[in-house]
């Protein structure tokens, strides 16, 4: 019998909380709940009117994975959807993550969470700009936070300012507000970042995605600020060997990591992290933190 929990008013069956979902270390379905309970009023802005797609892991990471941008099915009524462009004459509907009900909600389905560059109420007009560095093996983390220091201070010169977290896979992502700007002109201006990356920095970056020409060096994804695209939101669990989170980083811990080891974070690690630090993108939730394409 599956127990049902109230939830900030609402009621929700939570269930197989003793399976173990990171054999690794582990981790049990229980534990990443109370995880996501635990860091809900940091995520939970970050998921603010952003239609969600969710990589599914249910049997945990060596089991099936499968990614889907429709409400799953089941999903309870009271958890809120909005209609979404698809292609040039459809929608379709997606979830909205609003409040800690709803979180635990899609937590029990054992999600990662992945939210667009853009909210609900202005589709592919993004309000933040992202850059996914992905390296190469044998090149790591180190490596991206390298990349990371250079792209910051490209972007101060037009007068961009720079937020970084890492991936909770193998890289890092950096974030910049943005007043609402096209899509396509947020797109455009991060490919020419990566080119001009790859220009002063090629023994160590490539911004294509031609898999012959990564290894050793850190790819500079642009294309997650396509409209259609997605990126992991901040403090989402991945679905890796072990129970990582996407994490926010101070640019210190950035420029002094020589140790890919050190921008490993695993779920209790981010409580610690939270007290110390608070929510270190919140500057990208400030209207008047938000900059301005050159």
């Amino acid at each position: 019998m599956t127990p049902i929990t109230e939830v900030a008013g609402r009621r929700l069956a939570l269930s197989n909380l003793d399976k173990v979902i990171h054999p690794a270390t582990g981790t049990t379905k229980g534990e990443i709940l109370h995880y996501y309970a635990t860091v809900a009023e940091a995520l939970l802005p970050h998921l603010h009117d952003r239609p969600l797609s969710f990589l599914r892991y249910p049997d945990g990471p060596d089991g099936q994975l499968f990614f889907t941008k429709n409400p799953p099915p089941g999903t309870p009524g009271w958890v809120k959807t909005v209609s979404v462009p698809r292609t040039e004459d459809t929608n379709a509907r997606q979830v909205l993550v609003e409040d800690l009900a709803s979180l635990m909600w899609a937590a029990n389905l054992l999600v990662e969470f992945h939210t667009p560059q853009w909210r609900s109420e202005a589709p592919a007009e993004a309000d933040r700009l992202v850059l996914d560095l992905d390296p190469g093996p044998p090149a790591t983390i180190a490596e991206c936070c390298h990349v990371a220091a250079w792209l910051r201070e490209r972007l101060a010169s037009d007068g961009l300012e720079a937020y970084a977290k890492t991936s909770g896979s193998k890289g890092m992502h950096l974030y910049v507000p943005l007043e609402p700007t096209p899509s396509g002109r947020v797109s455009a201006y991060a490919k020419e970042l990566a080119v001009a990356a790859e220009a002063e920095l090629p023994a160590l970056v490539v911004h294509r995605m031609n898999r012959a020409l990564r290894p050793g060096k850190v790819f500079v994804d642009h294309s997650q600020n396509a409209a259609a695209k997605t990126t992991a939101a901040p403090y989402t669990l991945r679905a890796r060997r072990e129970p990582t989170a996407s994490t926010p980083v101070t640019w210190d811990e950035v420029e002094e990591c020589d140790d890919p080891d050190l921008m490993v974070f695993r779920l209790g690690d981010l409580a610690p992290r939270l007290q110390r630090y608070g929510d270190l993108l919140a500057p990208l939730l400030a209207p008047d933190r938000a900059g301005r394409l050159p």
